[in-house]
């Protein structure tokens, strides 16, 4: 059975655990984790959910993403996500994620990643991914509108793009041009 340290709202582990398929106790966090690849070109790497995955099903989703493991750092599960759902060994020690996005129930760290990929070598997980391929900003968006693609805001499909290229949401360049 898989477990998930529960964190209190400061982000410290309380050295409790959560089995999966139980609720997050009331002024309990856990930790979720994504990673988006970005091509040379712009493109972002996308993943196509199975069919018969729970929730979700058959939709397209960022790159990687899952619920960090007992004793999981941010970085070891988001490394541990990418190998496993999309076949790509990268390691993210050492790095800070792009943003952190509050739920309830949690925290969800977003890593981006600046790779080439040849997705016809890639090993996707067979209980998880039925595809992959790369995709504009603006083809994601319209999967959105079409609801092929996990409903996520656009405003935040837009904002992963801007910070592939960025550190954090201030950036040098009139933002007005």
């Amino acid at each position: 059975m898989e477990c998930f340290d529960l964190y209190d709202v400061n982000r410290n582990k309380t050295g409790k655990v959560l089995e999966r398929g139980n609720k997050v106790p009331e002024g309990c966090y856990r930790l979720v984790v994504h990673v988006c690849i970005f091509g040379s070109d712009g493109r972002m790497l996308i993943q196509k959910r199975l069919a018969n995955k729970s929730g979700w099903s058959g939709m397209w989703d960022i790159t990687a993403g899952g619920s960090a493991l007992a004793g999981d750092s941010s970085q070891k599960a988001a490394s541990r996500e990418l190998l496993e759902e999309v076949g790509i060994d990268y390691s993210l020690e050492g790095m800070r994620p792009a943003m952190t996005i509050y739920f309830d129930g949690g925290f969800n760290d977003i890593y981006t990643v600046n790779m080439d990929v040849d997705i016809d070598s890639l090993e996707l997980q067979a209980t998880e991914v039925e595809q992959v391929r790369w995709a504009t900003e603006e083809e994601i968006l319209e999967m959105l509108k079409q609801k092929e693609f996990v409903l996520y805001k656009s405003s935040f499909i837009s904002l992963l793009f801007f910070l592939r290229n960025h550190n954090g949401a201030f950036t040098h360049k009139d933002p007005t041009k």
